[in-house]
C-alpha cells in the first residue's frame, strides 16, 4: 500500500497577502538602509544625533546634506528656539560656542540685524553681553567699533562716548577703552584672581594683597647688586642667567637690582617716596601696592656691574638691543608714557617669553598693546 504525499497548497488570496507583506517588509529594509545611511552621512559632516533626530523630524535632510558642514545649523537643530523661517540666515551666520545662541540670533534677526552683523556681535562677546546687547534697540554702524579685532561687545557704550570726548580713531578707541583709559587711574580697578605668568598689572589692573607667586627662586648674589636676597620666578631667573652670559661674552656685566616685591613690600616704598618726594613724584615713577609688577614675580630692575647710573652704561646699550632675544622687554620706554601711565624707567625689564618680546620689539608696542591685542579674552 503507497502513501500519497500531501502537498499544501495556499490559496490565492493568502498569496497575495504574504506577497504584500513581502513587498512591504523589503520596502521597510530599503527605507532602513537609506535612513541609517544619511544618519551616517550627517554624522560624518559633523551633526550631532540630537540634530539628526530634529533633521529628520523637520524633513530637511536634503537642506541639510546640500549645506554641508556647519556648526550653526547643527546648533539651531539642536535648540528648543529654532525657527524654520530663519533656517537660511543660521547658515550664514558664524558659530560661536555660547549657550544662548539661537534664541540670541532669532531675537537680532527680529529686530533687523544682517547676518553680517550677527556674525560680528556673537564674535566680540560671550553668552552674557549678547544675551544683554539683544534686549537693546537696534544699533546703527555698530562695525565701526566692532569690526576691530580686540573689541569687547560689552564696552561698545564705552568706545562711543570715548570717541565723542577724545575724538580718536576707533582702532585707538578700542585700545584705549580696553586698557580702562576712560576712567581715572585707580578708579574701579579689575582685582585679578586668576594668575597666569602673562598677567598685565597696572593702575587699572590689581592684584590682592595676599598674592604670591607660588614658583620664587632666589637669584645668585654674585648677579645682585642689592643689600638682600633677590627672587623672582624661576623661568625670569633662568632666562637672566642666560642673558648674562651672553652679555659677559662682549665684556659687559648685568646685575639685578630689584625682582619680586610683595604687596607690604610695594607700601613701603610707595610711603617712603612719598614723604621724600611728594605725590606727583609717586604717581609718575612708583606704583601704588596691588598695582606694581613686580609682585608678579615677572619683572626686575637691570644694573650694570660698572656703572651707577644704568641709562649711562654700555649694558643699558647692549640691553635695548638684545634683551628681547632672551624674553625680555623694556617695560615702561619714553615714547610709549601715555599708554604706560608711568614715566619711563630704563633699568625695568618684564619677562614675557621669546615670542612675545619679539614681536613687541618688532612692532614697537608695550605690553599693555600686546595683551589687550592677543591676550586679553
Amino acid at each position: 500500500m503507497t502513501q500519497k504525499k500531501l502537498k499544501l497548497k495556499l490559496k490565492p488570496k493568502f498569496k497575495k497577502i504574504f506577497l504584500v507583506i513581502g513587498i512591504i517588509l523589503v520596502i521597510l529594509l530599503i527605507l532602513l538602509f537609506i535612513y541609517l545611511n544619511k544618519r551616517g552621512e550627517l554624522s560624518s559632516l559633523g551633526y550631532s544625533d540630537k540634530a539628526i533626530d530634529s533633521i529628520f523630524q523637520k524633513f530637511k535632510v536634503s537642506y541639510v546634506e546640500e549645506v554641508g558642514e556647519n556648526k550653526m545649523i547643527n546648533a539651531a537643530f539642536e535648540s528648543k528656539d529654532y525657527k524654520e523661517k530663519n533656517l537660511e540666515s543660521y547658515e550664514k551666520i558664524e558659530y560661536q560656542d555660547q549657550k544662548d545662541i539661537i534664541k540670541n540670533v532669532n531675537t537680532l534677526l527680529d529686530k533687523g540685524y544682517k547676518t553680517s552683523e550677527i556674525s560680528l556681535i556673537l564674535s566680540r562677546g560671550d553668552n552674557d553681553s549678547v544675551t544683554e546687547f539683544a534686549k537693546r534697540d537696534k544699533v546703527n554702524y555698530l562695525d565701526e567699533f566692532l569690526s576691530v579685532d580686540y573689541a569687547k561687545l560689552k564696552n561698545l557704550d564705552r568706545y562711543v562716548a570715548y570717541q565723542e570726548q577724545e575724538h580718536e580713531d576707533a582702532e585707538t578707541t578700542v585700545l584705549y577703552v580696553n586698557l580702562d583709559f576712560d576712567k581715572e587711574d585707580y578708579e574701579d580697578p579689575l582685582e585679578i584672581t586668576d594668575f597666569d605668568p602673562d598677567v598685565l598689572v597696572n593702575k587699572h589692573r590689581q592684584l590682592t594683597e595676599d598674592y604670591v607667586p607660588e614658583d620664587l627662586e632666589t637669584f645668585d648674589e654674585e648677579d645682585t647688586k642689592a643689600d638682600e636676597k633677590v627672587k623672582a620666578n624661576k623661568e625670569v631667573v633662568d632666562a637672566f642667567a642666560e642673558m648674562k652670559e651672553a652679555a659677559s661674552e662682549e665684556g659687559l656685566t648685568l646685575m639685578v637690582s630689584s625682582g619680586y616685591r610683595s604687596y607690604q613690600d610695594q607700601e613701603e616704598i610707595t610711603n617712603t617716596y612719598l614723604e621724600a618726594y611728594g605725590q606727583n613724584y609717586v604717581n609718575n615713577y612708583v606704583a601704588k601696592p596691588g598695582f606694581s609688577e613686580h609682585q608678579t614675580g615677572m619683572s626686575i630692575d637691570v644694573a650694570s656691574g660698572t656703572e651707577n647710573i644704568f641709562v649711562e652704561s654700555d649694558e643699558y646699550s647692549w640691553m635695548m638691543d638684545n634683551a628681547y632675544l632672551y624674553g625680555f622687554i623694556l617695560r615702561y620706554p619714553k615714547s610709549k608714557e601715555d599708554i604706560t601711565g608711568y614715566k619711563c624707567e630704563a633699568w625695568h625689564y618684564r619677562y614675557v617669553g621669546k615670542k612675545i618680546a619679539s614681536y613687541i620689539k618688532e612692532h614697537d608696542i608695550t605690553y599693555d598693546e600686546y595683551y589687550v591685542m592677543f591676550l586679553d579674552k
